[in-house]
């Protein structure tokens, strides 16, 4: 049986290692990005059939995809909503990094100048408790990335699908240091740096980055170290 990091695509073989899955303490982790054991799950074979998508010769041509207008599902600004000014700080942050990678120098100096002044001005948050984050994550991983891939699915959007599956990984990493935050406590972080992929996003925890984003694959002085923790 091989079972496969949700994280790094690591895979663990039990045959190849001479022991199972299931035998290992609840403390391993994976050797390349450090995930937990809880976010690995069972490699699905490759010879299982696919399901039908559609009837042999009824798939729309390229040129169908291209010209066909979008389902209406619901009107314009019935999915928007409002945003805390901690939420517009990492909009705005997301924006510039976006800037950056399109080489529009300019334009990502402007968002980055918002995003600095909206987490300036962004309240302390009084129930900023580990509970309370976990079951954020949890929400985001069982309900929010399947909304968005299923909505990416109907209208046939890949960009959207590829945005997705690196931030699945890296949700699936918060939620597993998070989980180890949760059991040991500040000892996860004495004596050691949080590293922040610049492009995907990745945490790392340990002295010194990774060679390679476990997720995005980017070298490691694409990774920025955190500063300022609090030590309570």
């Amino acid at each position: 049986m091989r079972y496969v990091c949700s994280v790094c695509g690591y895979i663990y073989d039990e045959a190849r290692e001479k022991q199972e899955f299931s035998e290992l303490p609840d403390s391993w982790r994976c050797p390349v990005c450090k995930a937990a054991k809880t976010v690995f799950v069972p490699e699905k074979r490759t010879d299982e059939p696919k399901a039908a998508t559609s009837l042999p010769g009824t798939e729309p041509s390229a040129r169908t995809l291209r010209t066909a207008p979008a389902a209406e599902t619901s009107l314009p600004g019935d999915h928007l909503r409002k945003l805390s000014v901690g939420g517009l700080s990492a909009l705005c942050s997301n924006l510039a990094r976006g800037c950056e990678k399109q080489y529009k120098a300019e334009e990502a100096a402007l968002f980055r100048e918002l995003a600095e002044y909206f987490a300036a001005v962004t309240p302390a948050v009084s129930d900023a408790e580990a509970d309370l984050l976990a079951e954020l994550i949890q929400s985001d991983l069982n309900e929010g990335y399947p909304a968005v891939n299923a909505a990416a699915d109907a209208v046939q959007d890949r960009g959207t699908k590829r945005v997705c599956v690196w931030g699945e990984k890296v949700t699936n990493m918060l939620a597993s240091l998070l989980a180890q935050y949760r059991e040991e406590g500040e000892a996860l972080l004495a004596d050691t740096e949080i590293w922040v992929c610049t492009v995907c996003g990745f945490v790392y925890v340990g002295d010194n980055p990774p060679e390679l984003c476990p997720v995005c694959k980017v070298p490691s002085w694409k990774f920025e170290k955190t500063e300022g923790r609090d030590s309570a």
